[in-house]
């Protein structure tokens, strides 16, 4: 791997890597969040707009819809291939690189703004990578990121992921990006910010469906499901498809995420 991934993402990078193409299609399960971050980004043409953690690209392309000069990173080369593909028709073209939210290869205020939709909140070192946003944006540029909050439907996904997998929890967690408290913390210094909730809606047939995304697509959810033994993978997947159940409606599934939109200015 190269040496512009931090050794302590490594592993990560392989877990997430694991979903290739497919985790387009858990992209777009959340595409309507996805889409409130880049219209809050507004990115004009000609800016420079940096993606951070692009995975599949979604948000490297909500960005360039008008016009602007995007650059997409990401510590899987597995995800990048899979947006150089699903990116092939946008103009200008998308600049997909690999590289690391706590080490982003870029000289100071190089970018107009930059966008992260549930992507940066997984590095390991909140404040390094909090540092490297606002190193790297101009004086005046905006910063959007969408983040999973602290006990909403995500963080009850992941405790059921985090009971089969064993293991203490990450520390500290990814979801402190959902805090506006620790959000002001780690940003408040170099922006100004501004905080908007919102309520991702994703519909689903039936829980098969819901287990064949993401045990395809998501690569926390393959890596485990994949080495399992079989009665443990069985309990996994039924605690999962329980978990799934609860959001059942007369025409399928109607699952609803809570998430934070961060919308900053470069001071």
């Amino acid at each position: 791997m190269p040496d512009n991934v931090l050794a302590h993402h490594r592993p990560a990078a392989e877990m997430w890597g694991l979903g290739g193409a497919a985790y387009d299609e858990i992209s777009f399960g959340i595409s309507d969040a996805l889409a409130h971050a880049a219209q809050r980004l507004n990115a004009r043409p000609g800016q420079r707009i940096l993606d951070v953690a692009t995975g599949t690209g979604w948000s490297a392309r909500n960005a360039a819809r008008t016009g602007a000069e995007v650059t997409g990173i990401d510590i899987s080369g597995d995800l990048l291939a899979a947006a150089q593909r699903l990116s092939a028709h946008i103009r200008p073209a998308i600049d997909f690189r690999q590289g690391d939210a706590e080490q982003l290869p870029f000289p100071d205020a190089s970018f107009d703004g930059a966008i992260s939709t549930f992507g940066v909140m997984f590095a390991a070192n909140h404040e390094r990578a909090a540092a490297e946003l606002a190193r790297v944006l101009r004086p005046g540029g905006r910063l959007v990121l969408a983040t999973w909050v602290p006990g909403g439907a995500v963080a009850q996904f992941f405790a059921v992921v985090g009971r089969h997998a064993g293991g203490p929890p990450p520390e500290p967690s990814p979801l402190a990006w959902g805090d506006p408290a620790q959000v002001a913390r780690l940003l408040g210094g170099s922006f100004d910010l501004a905080f908007e909730r919102g309520t991702n809606n994703a519909y689903y047939d039936d829980v098969q469906q819901m287990w064949d995304w993401f045990s395809e697509g998501f690569g926390p959810v393959r890596q485990l499901a994949r080495g399992l033994p079989p009665d443990r993978l069985e309990a996994f997947r039924r605690d999962v498809d329980d978990y799934h159940r609860h959001y059942a409606v007369p025409a399928g599934l109607h699952v609803r995420r809570e998430y934070l939109v961060v919308i900053g200015r470069r001071k």
